[in-house]
């Protein structure tokens, strides 16, 4: 499996998974089975509402906890910093983990400006010892720019909406550029269209893998982490499988001309959206 590197040395795996919707026992039977199936990068978040399910399932894979990288998220109306902290503790709890792996910022929220707050709180977390590693989500670079400017700490991770409907090459260009990894979430779209599309399946078939495979496999071309959430083992294991499927850049860049001005899956502009 292709692992890509940050500024500070910090790595991913190129497929994680993606657990928004899994829930309960059935959450964490997902969650085990995948890390039992190979996966070594598990998503989750505040507003999820899934982080104990999560935790119960890193715990009952069995797997060394220094292998697995737990990410989770702050959510939007806990960005002040006395609630930034306590949101951080709480998180610790519900995974039932001393450390978080990964701490994101869920959204910038810029009309309520308090991401930089939220920021060094994430700082201040760090530095206790309670979460390894910092970043962030959906961030522009503006956003990047701004918090590094007036904390001194850059993020190691962006998680924002790339796929070949919306594929962001001049934000992938400018992370590439400051050593910060993408992640990206929704990575197969809305699915059906995109995985119907004649350029998808023309490079699945000359690859012998699935439409969901080759879209992974673009990811993986692009330094992008895909975390696509799967329940069954048998798409948990396909998908981890497209790690290691290499396209040719005209392949990659067959894929990357779908894209659209208006290819957001649901409008969502860092600018104005407002995560609660």
């Amino acid at each position: 499996m292709n692992r890509f590197t940050a500024h500070n040395g910090f790595q991913l795996p190129a497929i994680g998974l993606g657990t928004y919707g899994l829930r309960g026992d059935a959450g964490s039977d997902a969650v085990a089975a995948a890390i039992g199936a190979g996966y070594r990068l598990i998503d989750s978040a505040f507003n999820y509402e899934n982080e104990g399910a999560v935790g119960r399932g890193v715990a009952a894979s069995g797997a060394d906890r220094s292998e697995v990288i737990v990410t989770t998220k702050l959510p939007g109306r806990h960005h002040a910093t006395a609630k930034a902290r306590t949101s951080i503790e709480e998180s610790r709890s519900r995974l039932g983990l001393e450390t978080t792996d990964l701490h994101l910022i869920h959204w910038p929220n810029p009309s309520q400006d308090e991401y930089v707050e939220a920021w060094q709180a994430l700082v201040d977390a760090q530095q206790r010892g309670v979460v390894r590693q910092i970043g962030v989500s959906n961030f522009l670079p503006e956003h990047l720019e701004r918090i590094e400017r007036e904390t001194g700490v850059r993020p190691v991770v962006n998680q924002i909406e790339v796929h070949p409907y919306f594929p962001q090459t001049e934000q992938l260009a400018y992370h590439r550029e400051h050593g910060i990894l993408t992640q990206a979430w929704s990575p197969l779209g809305k699915g059906s269209a995109l995985l119907s599309e004649p350029v998808v399946v023309e490079v699945a078939a000359a690859h012998g893998i699935s439409a969901a495979q080759a879209v992974l496999a673009w990811h993986v071309a692009r330094e992008t982490v895909a975390i696509p959430k799967a329940t069954s083992l048998e798409h948990q294991t396909g998908n981890l499988a497209a790690g290691s499927v290499v396209l040719d850049a005209a392949e990659v860049e067959a894929i990357t001309a779908l894209g659209r001005q208006d290819g957001r899956l649901f409008g969502a502009d860092p600018r104005t959206h407002e995560e609660s």
